[in-house]
């Protein structure tokens, strides 16, 4: 958010660029913004290769070139018999000087002048690109550069080139230049035209200039001027480089900031712009560079609690960063800290509030430590409020601590002004006399303000902001207001404050705004040491900065350029969008305990520590994602993760969405071997890990089935082949990683190698036939309800299933009989992806369909007989206790983790439940559900209400509604056509406690009720419940006791609206259903006034609130009784009291008659009308046009504009004044002034 550069004269050009239709208007609308070419030189990227131009010539493409209005301007016309001046010529060097190289908006310091003339000859006969000789100004060589028929354009092409050797500067070659050139005939000098611009020349961008320097037409085709002379004559012409090397003060002076390091240019880094925190960066950065406060801040203990929710410790963490990177730093732990969320970042907050809110943490977390007093010797002064009699001795003062103060800008020049007005005494005399006590009674007095001590570190918040009471909005003030670099705030103490030291102060900081109440950005100008350079500290990006940069371009105001204001093409003065709104000063005696230095020994060891750590991991990550390609993930099931695996199938593969501290050891063994890698090193790898000889282990490699399911296939034979070449060989492309099975044998020979029951491979390959299968067990315990690997046996598929069970049983080591002598029964499963299949024991494993890697699921039958005539059910039922295999596997499929948590507003208590965690299956019900939860809170379940979450807010959603087909899995994951699935958490519901059973409620209808009272100016939204077979009686009946109204006997009728798009759409009867109420309408309900009572029909107006057009209605219409013959001046006496509402707020309503039907223009009433006359028609409406405050409030503007609005609360003589910046910014908002 820069000022608009002032471009004097001429555009400089782009570099050569061929543009498409789309690159034109973008560009000529860079343009039309008034934007230095040279700025935006630097947007542009591509660069055109066919086009030849010395180190990527700048230069202009057909859009871009500005030419002057009239090139025949810059030619003086020789009249001898004229009176007027002379005519300028182009050979009169030091007038020509002052046309071509004016003022700049920068203002550098001038380091040498020069001019160089090149007379170019034989123009027709020149080639494409032509140099001029070599010239020195400056001590750096230059030449200029010709297309004497354009460079890929119908202009005749001129640059100003660096003219080192063979077009090679130095390496640190810098110079900043601000020069013309001019073309001029040198028989007829008068004839000349010129253009102008400034660079900054470098290595990368050695030359600059106008690609469009004069059109080709002009040079000899058309003449110049109405003598018929021509600019190009003889095919010579002369060009005249007029060069200005200046100062580059700061170094950035016209940079590019491509490739721009702040660290090393500066010393200091920048924060990072999250959307909208540049504010925040800004206030941040001047805190940083308060270096006491920075101490104060690594004093606070926070070692036992490094929590990224602590702010102190992320703020800590947020200055070590700024003190150690070499790189912008973000400020997302500590916004994350404030319980930001991401909407807020995206919206500015308001920088004094969020100041104070920060410093009211850190003197929190500062109390009992070394740090304790240091904030309020720091930010904390004290000001005195007074009133003091003139004719009595006697004087009421209230001494209060401040840390910061803020001053007026409006109708003030300086903050010397500002403090002033800030200090100025008021007489209290005559009506306004004040009241001294019993003793003194009435009196005059003077009342004021006066300071008795600043701090240290003084922040003046510039009041830029103001409620306007024309436009009724808040708006920037763009005065011009002046602060110095040093002021003396003695004058502003009390006579009794202690002047023994002075109390003059030194600028720090100026914070800066950039444009405009809705849309503009933040940055900060800092002076980190007591001596030495200021610096700009825009987000991630920090540059030097010269005095004039701090002050004058911070002061507002209309832009000045050499004392003259500059003119918008409106010929309006020009005014700077940015000004200083915080000012930060230091005071002089106290600038070396302030801005003392910060060692490495203040900063927290363990801070240091932990943030090395983080720095090594992120480094560490680093060196891993740029040798990713190396690596290859190898995930390996081995004996003990199978036996752990308590869910379905062999392992989950998936990676853990919940991060653990401790790793899972159902999860399988994952490593990052080399490509490279033998299968033989990644056996020994697995082998150290599970304390298996690696003789021991064999891998096999898995595949994915057809079911979805992943199971071993065949056994790794060659073990010096690579890791990738297994991985290429048997899954291919498939799958990103590598996944196996390491099975331990369980017999080995006297080598110590395992046995294998298959034959290993032949040399070829091809495996030996056999019959063998490898089937995996999974064992379920009814008793401690889990499931669990059991090892893998060897079985011919020739076997048959009930062959099985002796092999468990050794497996398991357990005996063939019970101890009655009963043969112990087992129940055998085949898991499937769909669930556990029964399996027939006469039949074979082959009949069976069984092959290498499935999975055969088991249990004990109690009495020791196969039951498998008395099917357990399969019910969807969940029961603490599941004694069959296939509900238990059934629940693992559908198990559910869900977070309860109580509903914040809708429960009676709301404090007296905690949030929990269920296992709940996706098939239960509504009714289970409600009866696990019942059951843990103790509760009857038939009381319990659900709702949703919203995923993004994590507030309550929808109700969810009980139903026979309702389940978990439909009430966390919807349909998809259903719109409540639409931003909804699927592990989380709200539970609310009901005072009637779901099955009444389920018989009453939910209604929402507006009870109006005072009027209309008092809501009370209400939660109606109404027997469903109910009318409007019973609705009033029970808004009655709901909201402990008085009945109508005693207090008056009540009467219900309902309203559609904030009018009325009908008056409902006592007798009308409540069933026939639509949720698309709202419900008012009021006391007949009692004018109405005696009413007919048509002595009524419905009336309704809108803002400037009938179409944009807002607020709660209402019924009016208007009166035959009653002038409106009494009807608006009416109508004040029927909506209660009075003084300012009252005045500023306009009235209109609104045609309903047509909506034509509203008809403004005057005090004389007769709105009985006026009102013609049956259906024609009272508008009320006034602004819609509930509109400020939900764009969430309302906060904002109460800030803004009171200024400083005061107890007074037992009595709170407040004192506003606009007393109507109070009434429009219901704020009462006393």
């Amino acid at each position: 958010m820069n000022p608009v550069p002032l471009i004097p004269c001429g555009w400089p050009s782009m570099r050569t660029l061929e543009m498409d239709d789309l690159q034109r208007p973008l560009l000529q609308a860079l343009f039309d913004d008034e934007y230095s070419a040279d700025l935006l030189d630097r947007r542009l990227q591509s660069y055109m290769e066919s086009i030849e131009s010395p180190n990527d010539m700048l230069v202009d493409s057909d859009d871009l070139l500005v030419e002057p209005e009239n090139e025949k301007d810059d030619v003086a016309i020789i009249d001898p018999d004229s009176d007027a001046e002379v005519p300028l010529r182009a050979d009169n060097f030091e007038a020509m000087r002052e046309l071509v190289l004016p003022p700049l908006q920068e203002q550098p310091e001038t380091i040498c002048d020069g001019e160089y003339t090149w007379h170019i000859e034989k123009w027709r006969n020149t080639p494409r690109r032509e140099h001029g000789p070599v010239f020195t100004i400056g001590g750096f060589p230059w030449r200029i550069l010709m297309f004497p028929y354009g460079n890929n354009v119908d202009h005749a092409s001129f640059y100003l080139e660096q003219g080192f050797p063979d077009g090679k500067p130095p390496d640190d070659f810098v110079c900043c230049v601000q020069f013309g050139l001019v073309l001029w005939n040198p028989d007829v000098p008068e004839i000349f035209t010129h253009h102008t611009a400034h660079h900054r020349f470098t290595k990368e961008e050695g030359d600059w200039g106008f690609t469009r320097f004069v059109e080709l037409r002009k040079l000899w085709t058309t003449p110049w001027d109405t003598t018929g002379r021509y600019l190009v004559e003889n095919d010579s012409a002369n060009m005249t480089a007029y060069v200005r090397i200046v100062k580059d003060e700061t170094g950035v002076l016209w940079h590019n900031f491509q490739n721009y390091d702040s660290k090393k240019e500066t010393g200091y880094v920048g924060l990072k712009n999250q959307g909208a925190t540049c504010y925040l960066n800004s206030l941040i950065q001047s805190l940083y560079f308060t270096n006491a406060f920075r101490k104060a801040v690594y004093q606070i203990p926070t070692q036992d609690e490094e929590s990224l929710q602590n702010s102190a410790y992320t703020l800590q963490r947020l200055f070590y960063q700024l003190q150690t990177s070499n790189l912008a730093v973000s400020t997302n732990e500590l916004t994350k800290s404030f319980g930001w969320e991401t909407r807020h970042i995206f919206e500015q907050q308001d920088v004094q509030e969020l100041s104070r809110k920060l410093m009211e943490r850190m003197e929190e977390k500062m109390k009992g430590t070394e740090a304790e007093n240091v904030l309020p010797k720091l930010f904390c002064g004290k000001v005195r409020t007074y009133i003091s009699c003139i004719n009595v001795e006697y004087e009421s003062r209230r001494v209060e601590d401040f840390w910061d103060i803020q001053l007026n800008v409006s109708g003030n020049k300086n903050i010397e002004e500002s403090f002033k007005d800030y200090i100025q005494v008021e007489t209290m005399d005559g009506e306004n006399q004040y009241f001294a006590g019993d003793e003194f009674k009435l009196q005059d007095a003077k009342k004021g303000v006066i300071f008795e001590s600043f701090p240290e570190v003084l922040h003046l918040q510039l009041k830029r902001f103001q409620y306007d009471i024309d436009h009724d909005a808040m708006m920037k003030i763009n005065d011009r207001y002046e602060f110095p670099e040093t002021f003396d705030a003695a004058p502003y103490l009390s006579e009794d404050a202690d002047k023994s030291e002075s109390w003059e102060y030194q600028l720090h900081g100026v914070l800066v705004h950039s444009g405009d109440l809705n849309a503009g950005h933040y940055y900060a100008f800092i002076k980190p040491a007591k001596d030495g350079w200021f610096y700009k500290y825009d987000d991630d990006k920090v540059t030097k900065a010269t005095m004039r940069e701090v002050l004058e371009d911070n002061f507002g105001g209309e832009y000045m350029l050499n004392g003259a204001v500059q003119l918008s093409k409106a010929s309006t003065p020009l005014m700077r969008q940015n000004s200083a709104y915080m000012l930060v000063y230091i005071r002089r005696t106290r600038l070396d305990s302030v801005l003392l230095p910060v060692t490495q020994e203040d900063t927290p060891a363990h801070l240091q520590k932990k943030l090395d750590e983080e720095a090594a991991i992120r480094e560490a990550r680093k060196k891993e994602r740029e040798e990713q390609h190396l690596y290859l993930t190898v995930k390996v099931i081995t004996q003990d993760t199978f036996h752990a695996h308590g869910g379905t199938d062999l392992t989950n593969f998936e990676p853990s969405r919940e991060p653990t501290q401790e790793p899972d050891p159902a999860r399988p063994r994952l490593y990052r071997m080399l490509r490279k890698s033998t299968i033989r090193e990644l056996t020994e790898r697995v082998a150290e890990d599970t304390g298996v000889d690696s003789k021991r282990l064999r891998l096999w490699s898995m595949v994915n089935r057809q079911n979805k399911t992943t199971r071993p296939d065949i056994p790794i034979v060659d073990s010096n082949q690579t890791v990738e070449e297994a991985h290429q060989r048997l899954v291919g492309s498939k799958t990103a990683e590598l996944r196996l099975w390491a099975e331990t044998a369980e017999e080995v020979t006297s080598e110590g190698d395992g046995i294998w029951p298959t034959q290993p491979a032949l040399p070829n390959g091809t495996a030996h036939k056999s019959d063998l299968i490898v089937l995996f067990l999974k064992y379920f315990d009814t008793e401690t309800q889990t499931l669990s690997g059991a090892g893998h046996i060897y079985i011919s598929k020739e076997k048959k299933v009930e062959d099985l069970v002796p092999a468990i049983l050794k497996k398991m080591g357990w005996p063939e009989k019970t101890l009655g002598g009963d043969k112990v029964s087992l129940k055998l499963f085949e898991a499937s992806i769909s669930g556990l299949i029964p399996m027939k024991g006469k039949q074979s494993l082959k009949a069976a369909e069984l092959q290498d890697g499935d999975i055969v699921c088991f249990q004990k039958v109690p009495d020791g007989k196969e039951s498998d005539r008395e099917s357990v059910s399969s019910r969807n039922t969940y029961v603490d206790r599941i004694e069959d295999a296939r509900n238990f596997y059934d629940f693992l499929v559908h198990k559910r983790n869900v977070k309860l948590v109580p509903h914040p507003t809708r429960n009676v208590n709301p404090d007296d439940y905690e949030q929990f965690d269920l296992v709940l299956s996706a098939k239960n019900s509504y009714d289970q559900v409600a009866a696990r939860v019942g059951d843990k809170l103790g509760l009857d379940p038939t009381h319990i209400r659900f709702w949703t979450v919203n995923a993004t807010s994590g507030n309550p959603k929808n109700s969810v509604k009980r139903s026979q087909s309702q389940t978990l899995q439909t009430i966390l994951n919807p349909p998809y056509g259903t719109f409540s699935n639409n931003n909804q958490r699927a592990d989380a519901l709200y539970f609310e406690i009901l005072e009637i059973s779901l099955s009444e409620l389920d018989t009453k209808k939910s209604l929402k009720v507006v009870w109006l009272s005072e009027g209309i100016s008092k809501e009370d939204v209400y939660d109606i419940l109404v027997p469903k077979n109910g009318n409007v009686d019973d609705l009033v009946s029970a808004l009655v006791k709901k909201a402990q109204l008085e009945d109508e006997a005693k207090a008056g009728l009540i009467r219900v609206y309902e309203i559609h798009s904030n009018k009325i759409h009908k008056e409902l009867p006592r007798l009308h259903t409540v069933v026939s109420i639509t949720d698309y309408v709202q419900l008012v309900a009021e006391r007949v006034p009692e004018e109405d009572i005696e009413a007919t029909g048509t002595d009524f107006m419905q009336a309704f609130h809108f803002q400037n057009e009938p179409s944009k209605s807002h607020g709660i219409p209402f019924k009016f009784r208007i009166k035959e013959g009653e002038k409106f001046s009494d009807t608006k006496k009416r109508l004040e009291k029927r909506m209660g509402v009075k003084g300012k707020n009252f005045e500023k309503i306009k009235f209109a008659v609104v045609r309903r039907a047509s909506y034509s223009k509203p008809i403004y009433l005057t005090d004389d009308d007769v709105i009985w006359d006026v009102a013609t028609q049956d259906d024609d409406m009272l508008g009320l046009d006034h602004v819609d405050r509930t509109r400020v409030i939900r764009n969430g503007a309302g906060d904002l504009f109460l800030r803004m609005a009171l200024w400083w609360v005061a107890m007074m003589e037992g009595k709170i004044v407040i004192w506003a910046v606009c007393p109507a910014a109070l009434d429009d908002l219901g704020i009462r002034m006393c």
